[in-house]
């Protein structure tokens, strides 16, 4: 009990606040990232994946934890890297400070080419569709990704050109860089369960009361 009293003394205490913040940040991300593709992994690897079931199982598990760190990396490269462009402005957000904060981790962690972050994208994609969009739409706009791919792919191909270097890390840390941006400043314009998903992660970790909900829940 004494030490729960001053542990909550230093969550209440509010000069820690902005990397408290952080830390709940971390952990929104851990669990939202979990939630969402470990069911999803499970269904589709028993769907469609072949082996001996010990090989699915840590293929889920894997996969879950691969999903449930990226977005609590990122959570806290974004929060952490905002924080030091508001110390740097004299405690002010600027207009473009989330862009380059969302640019920066869609950088560093969904900037490798690989089949693994591709899929993480397909992953937050569908899942924010889920809910609030009709079965016809959720179709197009999963489409939609393949047909502009395959189109630059096409064009790439007629032209001849090359693929620049670091072309995946930038096309990345665009999408990152602009969702994050809108989230910030055009909420009410993002589809509803992505938007939803955002503040689980990046705006109902500024708030808490206590220990329970800084680290057993959300709010």
């Amino acid at each position: 009990m004494v030490l729960q009293k001053e542990i909550e003394r230093i969550l209440l205490n509010p000069k820690n606040q902005e990397w408290l913040a952080i830390l709940k940040g971390f952990r929104s991300g851990a669990v939202y990232g979990a939630k969402i593709r470990f069911p999803h992994a499970l269904v589709m690897t028993f769907l469609f994946r072949d082996g001996p079931i010990e090989d699915k199982v840590r293929f889920i598990l894997r996969a879950t934890f691969q999903h449930a760190r990226n977005l609590a990396f990122f959570a806290t490269i974004w929060k952490t890297t905002l924080l030091v462009l508001r110390r740097l402005n004299g405690g002010k957000e600027r207009y473009y400070d989330t862009f380059l904060a969302g640019f920066v981790g869609g950088w560093f962690i969904f900037g490798e080419d690989n089949p693994i972050n591709q899929q993480e994208c397909d992953v937050e994609n569908t899942s924010s569709l889920t809910t609030d969009v009709l079965p016809t739409h959720q179709i197009c706009f999963y489409l939609f990704g393949r047909v502009v791919t395959a189109y630059v792919a096409i064009l790439q191909k007629k032209l001849q050109l090359r693929t620049p270097p670091k072309a995946w890390a930038i096309f990345a840390a665009l999408i990152w860089g602009s969702v994050m941006w809108q989230f910030r400043n055009h909420r009410d314009l993002l589809q509803p369960s992505l938007a939803a998903s955002m503040i689980y992660i990046y705006s109902d970790s500024e708030k808490w009361t206590g220990l329970q909900n800084f680290l057993l829940y959300n709010k």
